[in-house]
């Protein structure tokens, strides 16, 4: 029942460097925003494969001198996991393992597959054995039952057969090899280490271990990289991308670069757009920290109203905080958020935040500003209004749980959240502020079906009744 949006994991993986799991490692410490309830590293020595998954985070389960010896090898992939409700569990942790044919091999993907219940239920159909209940099992039986000649042929056969949003690492014993969806819905960047090469979600990874960003993985694109260097593979025509616009709004680190767009800068730009939109009269901008901070920067700035840190986050609440009653749930959200009422008191202030998801949250918010003595309090969201769920690796409440899709009435949002209005960045808007032009045929494209209803990919268990939105996100627990 949260309020926030989540998006499932980061994948990392290097090729040809020494205590290679140690900068995976690294990497993935880069990536923990991506996913905080578990972890996992596999390394190939040059004469067998070493791995570890754990629950918890980077910091905890990766660190200390003997890491490089229970992790031996000059190449090495890594995956950092977010799970849906009823999935934080040790079994579906990445990366995954199994002894193909032609050897060891280890994937761990960032995203979701539409069609994965159907390809599950016809690899079961044959005989297939599955450990988990991770759909990127479904892609590791689809590479071990291909015909294809070798090992990057039937990497290429199993991509073909699979639909959705994803980012792939895979580690052979020979080669690294990565592969991007061809609509790159989800982020994947090339860097380079000196020499050698590395794969990874975000580009602020690269900068953790002192590698250069050397171009965004292309939409469709495999990569494989071995002793001979790299090696790059287009599977499909050329398409129009379609980039997670959620990447910009909310999960990439404000320091990554995302398909050759920075990502705070857009944010930033939402909240200057969002101004010009949907200014208000008030005395102060304040961020809902920490995900609001660089659309309310940009919100003050376009509107000439003072910037003020209003809230205070605090970074110390754990995730698994026990909640015995309904009481102390409510109190939940002042662990987290605590209004600063040297600020507040006396002024009409505009919250800004990165989006409006159930409500509850923004409510619970709302009513905090209000009990420190503000006068007036006006939401802001630089997302526009969340009406449709996530099929591509967001864990996205059902449409009935979305405020927008409820009351299609701002003021009946603002009733509902007790504020004195609430506004919203407009699609157009957001277009603008992320690609410089507004939602057209020509303009660069981004996946925007929750705000629209515009699925970029076909919808094949869904369509086929397989699984509703809640069975599909708890059945085959997203990546």
């Amino acid at each position: 029942m949260s309020d926030e949006i989540h998006e499932e994991c980061g994948v990392f993986g290097v090729f040809g460097v020494d205590d290679a799991a140690s900068l995976v490692a690294l990497g993935l410490h880069a990536l923990q925003h991506r996913g905080q309830e578990g972890c996992g590293i596999a390394a190939f020595d040059g004469q067998m494969f070493h791995h570890e998954r754990h629950m918890g985070l980077v910091g905890e389960r990766f660190t200390g001198a003997d890491l490089t010896k229970r992790l031996p090898g000059r190449a090495a992939m890594g995956h950092v996991r977010y799970s849906t409700s009823g999935g934080s569990i040790a079994q579906n942790l990445q990366p995954l393992y199994a002894d193909l044919q032609s050897g060891g091999f280890a994937i761990a993907h960032n995203g979701n597959l539409t069609n994965a219940r159907t390809l599950r239920e016809d690899l079961v159909a044959e005989g297939r054995i599955f450990h988990s209940v991770s759909d990127t099992e479904v892609v590791l039986h689809l590479i071990a039952k291909s015909t294809r000649n070798t090992t990057v042929e039937r990497f290429i056969d199993a991509l073909d057969q699979i639909e959705g949003g994803y980012a792939l690492v895979a580690l052979t014993n020979k080669k690294l090899m990565a592969a991007r969806d061809p609509l790159g819905i989800r982020p994947l960047v090339l860097g380079q280490l000196g020499d050698h090469f590395v794969v990874t979600s975000e580009s602020c990874a690269l900068d953790m271990i002192g590698a250069v960003f050397v171009r965004d993985v292309r939409p469709g694109e495999v990569l494989v990289i071995d002793s001979d260097g790299l090696r790059s593979y287009s599977r499909v025509p050329e398409r129009r991308p379609r980039t997670c616009a959620f990447e910009y709004i909310y999960f990439a680190r404000p320091d990554s670069v995302i398909d050759q767009i920075g990502v705070y800068e857009s944010r930033k730009r939402m909240g200057r757009i969002l101004a010009e939109e949907h200014g208000a009269d008030a005395d102060i901008v304040v961020p809902v920290p920490d995900s609001g901070v660089p659309a309310a920067i940009g919100f003050a700035e376009a509107s000439g109203m003072a910037f003020e840190l209003g809230i205070i986050r605090s970074h110390f609440v754990g995730r698994t905080f026990i909640q015995p009653s309904q009481e102390i749930r409510d109190m939940g959200v002042r662990m987290k958020h605590r209004a600063n009422a040297s600020v507040l008191k006396g002024k009409r202030v505009v919250l800004v935040d990165d989006s409006i998801v159930r409500g509850t949250t923004s409510r619970k918010i709302v009513r905090m500003v209000r009990e420190a003595g503000a006068t007036e309090v006006h939401f802001r969201s630089a997302s526009p209004p969340i009406k449709w769920p996530d099929f591509y690796g967001i864990d996205m409440p059902e449409r009935d749980k979305l405020i927008a899709a409820r009351l299609d009435d701002f003021g009946k949002i603002a009733d509902e959240l007790a504020a004195d209005s609430v506004d919203y960045i407009s699609v157009d808007g957001l277009y603008r502020a992320i690609t410089g032009q507004p939602r057209n045929d020509k303009a660069p494209a981004l996946t925007d079906h929750y705000f629209t209803g515009d699925y970029p990919t076909p919808l094949v268990d869904f369509d086929r009744g397989l699984a509703d939105k809640e069975r599909q996100l708890s059945f085959l627990d997203v990546a």
